[in-house]
């Protein structure tokens, strides 16, 4: 009898820290969704947010919550949040179900200070957009890049503008701004996608395929891209 005690008690032991594991994993992913849908409300009703025609013509948004400079110093992973995209041929439709991405490596550590930075990415073009969706991609090598304008009247016109695949945007301490990433990476992050959708999944299959939905996590975020910009406007 004792010795059965002591098998069950050991198996608890074994298999609990595996479940609360897995609880926080699937934590994370949500309130990193969360997170991602507040920052993109806060930003979208600040007077200098991003212009209005370059979210228009935004095929993809990635939004990074909360990245800190420490962990820039320890290395691995810099920043975790979610990538957004317009569904249907030529990214036409509504905005769609989110995957999880990781922001990497780059000098831009430096940049950001000691304070928890939340950054944006606008995808601005099909290659863009499809690039990221199959692969790492390194912003200023593999996807042009340039720091974004703000304002509603900014000029987004520019040659700069026109000619990057995405357009990059961090917020520190309140103040919105564009900003130079080249040099760090996006990449889809294929265990987050797995954890948050229960199951082996692709970005590009999260973006391509229409049985995927939202998370509720997820909701926030897409609400308020679909609201700010509900048509492609090439």
């Amino acid at each position: 009898m004792m010795k059965r005690w002591f098998a069950g008690l050991a198996g608890f032991l074994l298999l609990a820290p595996l479940a609360f594991s897995k609880d926080t994993d699937d934590k994370d992913e949500t309130d990193r969704l969360q997170n991602a849908g507040a920052v993109m409300k806060e930003i979208l009703k600040v007077p200098d947010d991003i212009p209005q025609d370059l979210l228009n013509k935004a095929r993809c948004v990635v939004v990074m919550p909360s990245v800190i400079k420490a962990a820039f110093i320890v290395g691995g992973s810099y920043g975790r949040g979610a990538m957004v995209c317009r569904t249907g041929k030529d990214f036409r439709g509504s905005w769609g179900a989110p995957a999880m991405y990781a922001l990497e490596g780059g000098s831009f550590g430096l940049q950001i200070g000691g304070e928890a930075t939340d950054f944006v990415f606008l995808v601005m073009n099909d290659r863009g957009a499809n690039s990221l969706l199959h692969s790492k991609v390194k912003l200023g090598a593999d996807a042009s890049a340039a720091a974004g304008p703000v304002g509603r009247a900014a000029a987004a016109d520019t040659d700069a503008y026109m000619r990057a695949e995405i357009l990059t945007y961090s917020r520190s301490r309140g103040a919105f701004a564009g900003i130079s990433l080249e040099g760090s990476t996006l990449r889809p992050d294929g265990n987050a996608n797995h954890k948050l959708y229960g199951r082996p999944v692709s970005a590009e299959q999260i973006v391509a395929e229409s049985g995927v939905e939202t998370p509720a996590a997820g909701e926030g975020l897409r609400r308020e891209l679909q609201e700010a910009s509900p048509h492609l406007k090439s």
